[in-house]
């Protein structure tokens, strides 16, 4: 679900499940392991997470995978994706997404956990729908949200929940970069390996000062988060919501 390969010194994760690629706890743990192996990689100075697809990032969570779960299950997946989320954020070394195809909702937030986000220009939609399902949006994809795009816009994106194409997604500050679709991949690597050539014990002090300061936001909030996803999550207004969602699957 997750294919890695070694460009010179920067780790390419390519997500690898069908044309959507849904989030589910098995492709958030081969996620989660290549990360992890990256960081540990002497030879990897930086990292570049795309898809396999070029019509998705990630459609987001894995709806008709998840709606089945009982209130337990469904808080065991929510925690892995936040545990999984918040090591990719805090990975001490540059990470660049490079969004070739739609990254909404669970794949936007892939996207935003990253230190740069180069979007293919085109169709190419980029946002955060949750309060559409009727769901809030996860603790820290909120935080840097505000922080990359400033309350005013902010609460644009998260409060409306509409999808965004490549200009807009650059104006508001969530992406860096609009680049031609056959020219996305080669540049985000060249960048990878350009900010991987930096001192990195310096690069990661100074990326560890906003992500440590980001996670304590986090931590502090997490659980009342936690509890109040799930509260919408099973809400019968939620669950026609989701239903409805799953037919775009």
């Amino acid at each position: 679900m997750i294919k890695v390969e070694n460009r010179d010194g920067v780790a390419l994760l390519q997500l690898d499940r069908g044309v959507t690629n849904p989030l589910s706890t098995e492709l958030l743990t081969e996620l989660r392991r290549a990360v992890k192996l990256a960081g540990k990689d002497e030879n990897v100075k930086a990292l570049v997470l795309t898809g396999t697809s070029e019509k998705f990032l990630s459609i987001g969570f894995d709806i008709p995978a998840l709606f089945p779960l009982d209130r337990e299950a469904m808080r065991t997946f929510f925690r892995f994706f936040n545990i999984t989320a918040m090591e990719l954020f805090r990975l001490p070394k540059p990470t660049i997404a490079a969004v070739r195809g739609h990254a909404v909702a669970g794949g936007c937030i892939l996207a935003l956990l990253c230190d740069r986000r180069f979007i293919a220009e085109g169709k190419t939609l980029m946002g955060l729908n949750e309060v559409k399902l009727g769901v809030p949006v996860p603790c820290l994809a909120d935080r840097i949200t505000r922080d990359l795009a400033g309350a005013r816009r902010a609460r644009e994106i998260l409060e409306e929940g509409e999808f965004f194409p490549p200009e807009h997604t650059l104006a508001m500050g969530l992406v860096d970069r609009v680049l031609p679709a056959d020219e996305l991949l080669d540049t985000a690597v060249a960048e990878a390996a350009r900010l991987g050539a930096l001192p990195p014990e310096a690069f990661a002090l100074i990326k560890g000062e906003y992500t440590r300061e980001v996670a304590a936001h986090v931590e502090a909030r997490e659980t009342a988060m936690e509890q109040d996803f799930l509260d919408r999550w099973f809400a019968p207004a939620v669950r026609v919501q989701l239903e409805a969602a799953m037919e775009t699957f």
